[in-house]
């Protein structure tokens, strides 16, 4: 987004910042710090608290762009006085464990920081302008008040919403004291709350959704449709928890390829979404890997040559190298061969990346720098 932009305006920007995973790139005028995701490092506390300058130094007559993705939340994070990195870290980590959507992260995020909810459009002067690639895709799909957790985005949750998901079950026991005083405090009224969308300070900043799930699938549909499938597209989005979601996922595939027990013929089914997983084990694996894993046994009794693939189109699911997974009809069938267990044993431990890792049906992509959700494509033939 960066390369691009100081492209297509040469001689326009001043000074700015790329903050994301990726090694450095020579971009003219721009600073590059390689930060942590999907838990924010020390090159991320700089990279927010250097953001937070760029801003404050945009004139009335100037203008701050932001070019955002998913990601951004853990790119840019400035936590609130008294709460330590190593906090930050563990409040994220426990929310990312307990399966929370990512509005519900996003607004506990968004209460421990000086960046995120606004606070960073709020310190420009001038005018401000948001080009945003969305992986937001429930409640509120490309909600710029999630996306990257709305740095220049007035939010309209507050300190009592954060609250509540923090007393969620899944995630009560793991959250820092430290994080949880400080979103007690906030409801008490002694700390400030984020700005909301009526907020004067974001009065002239603009938002605008470049990219979504939406054009992810749309490509997808006319590669497919050259390639001679039949394509049918999933508009709902995928969503849930991973497992759970993927057998819904199947059965509702099953009546739209086999309606009266034939197959339409060569078809590709397409989907997109974002799963949530919530970690109860000690393997190592990502949303994406659990959805294609728990579809492998519900793939037996289809036709033959029936292929699934689950990957999250930035290039990764979960802690690990992967992008994602495939199963197809062979899957259960080679597992045994390599005297694997049962996916049920590795789906109770979240642990179906050592499962794929076995067959070799991992999908690795590399960062692919870009992040509308994940993609689910189903071939049968």
């Amino acid at each position: 987004m960066a390369s691009a932009f100081v492209v297509d305006a040469p001689g326009v920007v001043d000074a700015g910042l790329v903050a994301t995973t990726t090694p450095g790139e020579n971009i003219e005028s721009l600073e590059w710090l390689q930060v942590g995701h999907p838990l924010p490092n020390e090159a991320s506390v700089l990279a927010g608290r250097k953001a937070l300058e760029l801003a404050r130094h945009v004139g009335r007559d100037g203008r701050l762009v932001v070019l955002l993705s998913g990601g951004a939340s853990a790119g840019l994070a400035v936590p609130v006085p008294g709460l330590t990195l190593r906090e930050k870290v563990e409040a994220t980590q426990s929310l990312l464990q307990g399966g929370v959507p990512i509005d519900g992260v996003n607004c506990v995020r968004k209460h421990l920081s000086l960046v995120k909810g606004g606070w960073l459009g709020a310190a420009v002067s001038g005018a401000a302008t948001t080009l945003a690639i969305s992986d937001v895709v429930e409640p509120d799909p490309d909600n710029p008040a999630v996306i990257g957790s709305g740095p220049t985005a007035g939010d309209p949750t507050t300190f009592e919403d954060a609250l509540k998901v923090v007393n969620g079950s899944a995630v009560r026991a793991g959250f820092p004291d430290t994080a949880r005083s400080i979103l007690e405090e906030g409801l008490c009224g002694r700390r400030e709350e984020t700005p909301k969308p009526d907020d004067e300070r974001l009065k002239h900043s603009k938002f605008c959704v470049i990219g979504s799930r939406l054009d992810a699938l749309k490509s997808a549909a006319h590669e497919a449709s050259n390639l001679g499938y039949q394509v049918i597209t999933i508009s709902d989005p995928v969503v849930g928890e991973a497992r759970l979601a993927s057998a819904g996922y199947l059965s509702h595939v099953l009546g739209l390829t086999q309606p009266s027990g034939t197959l339409l013929g060569p078809v590709c089914v397409l989907s997109a979404g974002e799963t949530t997983v919530e970690v109860t084990g000690s393997g190592h694996g990502g949303r994406n890997q659990e959805f294609a894993l728990a579809a492998a046994q519900l793939l037996d009794g289809w036709f033959e040559n029936t292929v699934l693939a689950s990957i999250g189109t930035d290039g990764v699911d979960g802690p690990t190298d992967a992008a994602g997974a495939m199963v197809d009809t062979t899957t259960l069938k080679r597992a045994r061969e390599r005297g694997l267990a049962a996916p049920e044993h590795y789906l109770d431990r979240n642990d179906s990346y050592t499962f794929f890792d076995h067959l070799g049906d991992l999908v690795r992509l590399g960062s692919t720098q870009t992040n509308v959700g994940d993609l689910q494509v189903l071939l049968s033939e």
